[in-house]
């Protein structure tokens, strides 16, 4: 067991416990949790809010699991590329991309779905993931959108105002028109496919969709297929902006 850590965050829940080892984050350990696929002392445990202690042996799919330095990697993900670290029915992983000895303890914050491009986060850090992906905490993501149509200003206003579709809402917190047939889009809580599915149903056919923004942080010069750390100053704007929800 890490012996680095302070005894002032012990003890702590067993979901935060999984999170800050870099299994997932706290929603995902909760499933883990409950298949029965976590025990501490040898003892399968179902109850996400049981209480552990830096002494306490913890292993997840059977594998011994302890507190690890955390990651944060901004990568411009490209097209064809997916998110989820394993599929069988997908050859091309982003998580691959980013070539490190940790690579294989990172999982991706939010996603981009296989067609779209630009920038994704991936992390250790269950916390934060939780942080800027929960609608919650009001992160913005900001994509710039190709259509083969022109586009209407009458479409994006109602865009804003919220569209249903299939018993779900659907919109956008703002939007800029760049030329007629392309604009930025800002998102607040980024629902499965949001854009795709808003656009799709106001008629519009989209040539590319670029993710250039997460909060305070820009996609700006990285390459697309590369990554990069992210920096002390963009960790601290990110966290100060959410912790003044």
């Amino acid at each position: 067991m890490n012996t680095n850590k302070k005894d002032s965050l012990y003890p702590i829940r067993l979901q935060s416990y999984l999170a800050k080892c870099g299994v997932c984050s706290r929603r995902k350990a909760e499933d883990f949790i409950r298949n029965g696929l976590v025990t501490v002392n040898n003892k399968i445990i179902l109850n996400p809010a049981e209480k552990v202690t830096e002494n306490d042996a913890v292993y997840c799919n059977n594998q011994y699991i302890e507190p690890m330095d955390h990651i944060y990697i901004a990568l411009n993900k490209p097209k064809g590329y997916v998110c989820t670290n394993s599929d069988p029915h997908e050859e091309l992983f982003a998580r691959d991309l980013i070539t490190i000895p940790e690579q294989k303890s990172l999982f991706h914050v939010g996603r981009l779905d296989k067609d779209s491009t630009g920038l994704i986060f991936y992390t250790n850090d269950g916390d934060f993931a939780n942080t800027i992906s929960h609608p919650s905490f009001g992160v913005e993501k900001e994509y710039i959108v190709r259509t083969k149509e022109k586009l209407d200003k009458k479409d994006l206003l109602s865009a804003i105002k919220g569209i249903q579709i299939q018993k779900t809402l659907y919109k956008i917190e703002r939007y800029k028109i760049i030329n007629s047939k392309t604009a930025s889009m800002t998102l607040l809580e980024g629902k499965n496919r949001e854009i795709r599915k808003i656009m799709e149903h106001l008629g519009y056919k989209i040539l590319s969709l670029t993710r250039i923004r997460i909060g305070s942080v820009e996609l700006a010069t990285l390459k697309i297929g590369y990554f990069r750390f992210l920096k002390k100053k963009e960790m601290s704007q990110l966290i100060s902006k959410v912790n003044k929800k």
